[in-house]
């Protein structure tokens, strides 16, 4: 039975199979080519290795989701904000804001303030954007309620120091500026305010994990990466006495004196 009031089953399971399919060529499996491209550091590997103690294959799975991960925050973004045009009332638009908010019934804010139009900035975690990019942001914030006396803008945070809806106070030009309509929200804030549901991000984060097993285990086995680095640096390591550490080195040192000679993976 569908747990959640505000979106439906078809919907959310669609937005978390167009979230998956943003991954794209991080899908794709990882040869040493490929896993070398940017030239790995063969000694942190040797030293996270030994003071973590993990096996060889353990630290390569590793780097593997390290690189890989540099820019699934991207995709993670793409869930956040783009899953709130399921919503009633809210808004995706193509460009200018992350998320438009409107309820003609009246938006009330802390302080009871209440405006039609919430516009929102979406950012993954507290702390992604430097001093220029919020002032920035802020001075956008600025123009709009300067263009619509009936709005506020919120900069809405998936991963926040703590749940809040506080007024957002920054530097701009050296002084401290703030605005009760410009507000710093968590997203579990954000959640309750348009759905009406004070858990409602809880109740989205509870089912979420049972659907993105769902529809990871409806693609097919070719679809999930099948990466060959482990083995290919094997063999090399195989070629030359053994030493795994070695087949790592010759990544990144392979045309370094000493090296060049044993080097069979050209970095």
């Amino acid at each position: 039975m569908w747990q959640l009031s505000f979106i439906s089953e078809q919907d959310f399971i669609k937005h978390v199979q167009l979230t998956i399919k943003q991954y794209g060529n991080k899908l794709v499996p990882y040869n040493v080519e490929e896993f070398n491209s940017n030239i790995v550091d063969p000694i942190k590997l040797v030293f996270d290795k030994t003071v973590y103690n993990f096996t060889w294959e353990e630290i390569i799975k590793n780097e593997l989701f390290r690189q890989r991960d540099k820019s699934n925050n991207n995709d993670i973004g793409y869930f956040h904000q783009r899953l709130f045009q399921y919503i009633e009332n809210c808004t995706v638009p193509q460009t200018g804001w992350d998320v438009v908010y409107k309820n003609l019934q009246g938006i009330e804010l802390p302080g009871g303030d209440r405006v039609s139009t919430v516009y929102v900035e979406m950012k993954n975690k507290h702390n992604t954007m430097n001093s220029a990019a919020a002032g920035k942001t802020y001075i956008k914030m600025q123009s709009q309620l300067l263009c619509d006396d009936d709005c506020a803008c919120f900069l809405v945070e998936a991963i926040a120091k703590k749940s809040q809806n506080i007024t957002w106070a920054v530097t701009v030009d050296g002084e401290k500026r703030g605005h009760k309509r410009i507000r710093r929200v968590s997203m579990d804030e954000f959640y309750a305010l348009v759905t009406g549901q004070q858990d409602a991000f809880y109740q989205m984060c509870m089912v979420l994990p049972g659907v993105i097993e769902e529809v990871v285990g409806e693609l097919s086995p070719d679809a999930r990466p099948r990466d060959t680095v482990y083995q290919e640096l094997k063999d090399v390591a195989d070629s030359n006495g053994g030493s795994f550490a070695l087949a790592l080195y010759l990544l990144g040192f392979g045309s370094y004196h000493g090296f060049e000679a044993k080097s069979d993976v050209g970095p």
